[in-house]
């Protein structure tokens, strides 16, 4: 007697589709949803993938138990920027599940819940370092309210790189516990800065490298990436947006009684070093432009939601 036919295993993607605030998007944006599987074959979807919805869920999924159960999920609407996130792994046992955020095309820094008291209240560290240096709180906070006012995307920048570090986990403290005083000069720049650091901090990246699984993996050609720098260290936890702390040990001054190195936080839209060289590096050289903090808000937020870690919630938002 032949044995009955296995039924069909099949899958469920929940895709939850979100602001600039970090809000639900409107459910009149119109979304459109372009699935593909680890073989790069297009699913047909209900409506021709348009839903006017910010919470969607693509039933019926095949599994095949194999790369093609990975998945890719890019959105776009009618006024938005396009984004989206790879591999996106289902399985039969259990919903999987995609958050994705879309910046309105005429999005801009909002920046009205980050005043300086506010900032000092609410985020003790991120305001000390800012004010590293300065006469008094007046001047502080004066310095803070012309980089918000004529230099959006740097301040953007900085709560980008200071929020990313405050997050990861060294042996000893974190990243941003290391970093004493900022240098305020035409070094800040929207995908960057530069400041001094403690150098204990190159010892606690060296052993994060060295976990299994490893926090961050060495740079090779640091010096042609940073000019003058002399070690570099990418996190690699996700697969967009790792934060990456570069060194300039050469480059030392004393603060507060201790001598500190040169150190210059960045993020990197990439994580394979081809990638970034080719698609992001090579392209910026090419058009003059530099890495759009608010490309890096939206990749390093998915990711963390996407990694199950705190969200990402520097103190702006992006409206």
């Amino acid at each position: 007697m032949a044995s009955p036919a296995l039924a069909v295993r099949t899958c469920t993607l929940n895709v939850n589709l979100f602001s600039g605030a970090r809000t639900a998007l409107p459910a009149n944006a119109n979304a459109l949803l372009t699935v593909r599987n680890g073989n790069q074959q297009e699913l047909r979807l209900p409506n021709n993938g348009f839903f006017q919805a910010s919470q969607i869920s693509i039933t019926d999924l095949p599994f095949a138990n194999s790369g093609a159960d990975n998945y890719a999920v890019v959105a776009s609407a009618h006024g938005y920027e396009q984004a989206g996130f790879l591999p996106v792994h289902v399985q039969p046992d259990s919903p999987a599940v995609v958050d994705i955020m879309l910046l309105a095309n005429d999005a801009s820094f909002n920046f009205h819940d980050a005043t300086w008291n506010n900032l000092k209240q609410n985020h003790p560290d991120y305001t000390n370092l800012l004010a590293a240096g300065a006469a008094d709180d007046n001047t502080a906070g004066n310095r803070y309210s012309d980089l918000m006012e004529n230099r959006p995307a740097v301040l953007a920048c900085y709560f980008n790189l200071v929020t990313a570090m405050s997050q990861i986990h060294l042996p000893v403290k974190t990243p941003l516990a290391y970093i004493k005083q900022l240098i305020w000069d035409d070094t800040m720049a929207q995908d960057r800065f530069f400041a001094w650091a403690d150098p204990v901090i190159i010892d606690q990246i060296i052993q994060a490298a060295a976990q299994k699984p490893p926090q961050f993996t060495p740079e090779v050609g640091t010096a042609l990436f940073h000019t003058g720098a002399t070690r570099s260290w990418k996190q690699v936890q996700f697969g967009e947006a790792n934060v990456q702390l570069t060194f300039h040990e050469n480059d030392k001054k004393e603060i507060n009684g201790q001598q500190c190195v040169m150190i210059e936080p960045d993020i990197d839209y990439f994580k394979d070093l081809g990638a970034h060289a080719l698609l992001e590096v090579v392209t910026n050289k090419m058009t003059h432009s530099l890495t759009d903090p608010r490309q890096v808000y939206v990749l390093r937020w998915i990711a963390g939601r996407q990694a199950g870690i705190p969200n990402f919630e520097p103190p702006y938002t992006i409206v």
